[in-house]
């Protein structure tokens, strides 16, 4: 159950990072009375016809330079990671190692090949 509300949640920001635009322009739509009369620059000045369209081009440039800006975050935190990754050294010291020397017998005789491991009988 926790995993389908965590999964319907991560659908649903994932469509509101997309879909930013519609939320700012349905935002404007239903606000436009207080806009064009608190918010808008030329609300002193009727005859510009501006009717708040100089407040929502102001938001949806906020919103379309926040989008570039978490982009090229996102591709700046992606080659920091590659780059620390790829710088990882691994180093051997001969100091901590020690080498063991066996000496080869020769008269020792040797098993053909295609013999089988027969284990040791009980008894």
């Amino acid at each position: 159950m926790l995993q389908r509300i965590t999964a319907y949640l991560l659908i649903v920001s994932l469509v509101t990072v997309n879909f930013s635009r519609f939320f700012i322009y349905a935002g404007f739509e239903l606000n436009r009375n207080y806009i064009v009369t608190k918010l808008c620059e030329n609300r002193n000045k009727p005859w510009l016809h501006c009717d708040g369209k100089c407040y929502f081009a102001k938001k949806i440039k906020q919103a379309e330079d926040k989008q570039a800006s978490d982009e090229r975050q996102s591709q700046k935190s992606l080659f920091q990671e590659v780059y620390v990754a790829s710088s990882t050294v691994i180093k051997f010291h001969s100091s901590l190692l020690q080498v063991i020397v066996t000496p080869y017998d020769s008269t020792l005789p040797v098993k053909p090949v295609g013999a089988i491991f027969q284990p040791p009988q009980l008894g």
